[in-house]
């Protein structure tokens, strides 16, 4: 028997990575002779991926995107983040004891996320999360990354899981059109890391509380209380 299965994003929905990210970003930056960013410019790009950030920094300072120039600046941004990846990223406020009521009344959670796979559990790891889910599937795990609909069905498979009885919860974009193609419903949080407001996207509901999760997650999975 399918089991409900909860997908979560993993950063700007389950934890605030951008201190770290964004620490990252400005050694990076720094050590290659170029100015440092305001994270409030560039949050939007997060959930692009890591080498996204660094294209998008450098276009703002009118530099060309070269691949020659990029490939040696990614690569050392993800071997510091790596030995920095939980300094400042801590756990949204509510996410425990939202994972653990899901949990507790019987479906399955996971991750869902364009971050690296191993960088994901690395970082689940330290915060002392990763023992929680059922599946965590990175941009790397499955050949696919979002908004292509496989990399979400593909999460819920892994969980052991279908979509009759699965939804998603993100803060972006990509989350919600990934979700709206996989044919599964999709919660937003509105404290993620967008540059266009999330209802503006038309997911399923909003959220401004991992409190309001259960009540609109229940019905969807059937679990009780719905």
């Amino acid at each position: 028997m399918p089991k409900p299965v909860a997908v979560f994003d993993l950063d700007g929905t389950l934890v605030d990575t951008a201190p770290d990210l964004f620490a990252a970003l400005d050694v990076v930056l720094r050590e290659n002779g170029y100015e440092s960013v305001a994270p409030a410019d560039e949050m939007g790009i997060i959930g692009h991926g890591s080498k996204a950030m660094i294209e998008y920094a450098l276009t703002a300072q009118g530099v060309d995107i070269d691949p020659e120039r990029i490939k040696p600046m990614h690569l050392r941004f993800l071997d510091y983040y790596e030995a920095h990846i939980a300094d400042g990223s801590r756990p949204f406020p509510g996410v425990v004891e939202a994972l653990d009521r899901l949990a507790g009344a019987g479906a399955a959670l996971a991750v869902c996320t364009n971050k690296y796979e191993h960088l994901s559990r690395q970082l689940l790891d330290a915060l002392g999360l990763s023992g929680r889910f059922a599946a965590i599937v990175g941009a790397d795990t499955l050949g696919v990354r979002k908004p292509d609909p496989a990399h979400i069905l593909g999460t819920i498979e892994r969980a052991g899981g279908d979509l009759t009885r699965a939804v998603m919860v993100g803060d972006s974009r990509t989350d919600i059109d990934a979700a709206k193609a996989a044919t599964v419903p999709v919660i937003a949080v509105d404290f993620g890391y967008t540059d266009t407001p999330v209802a503006q996207l038309s997911p399923d509901h909003v959220i401004s509380q991992y409190e309001e999760l259960y009540a609109l997650a229940a019905p969807r999975l059937g679990l009780a209380g719905a």
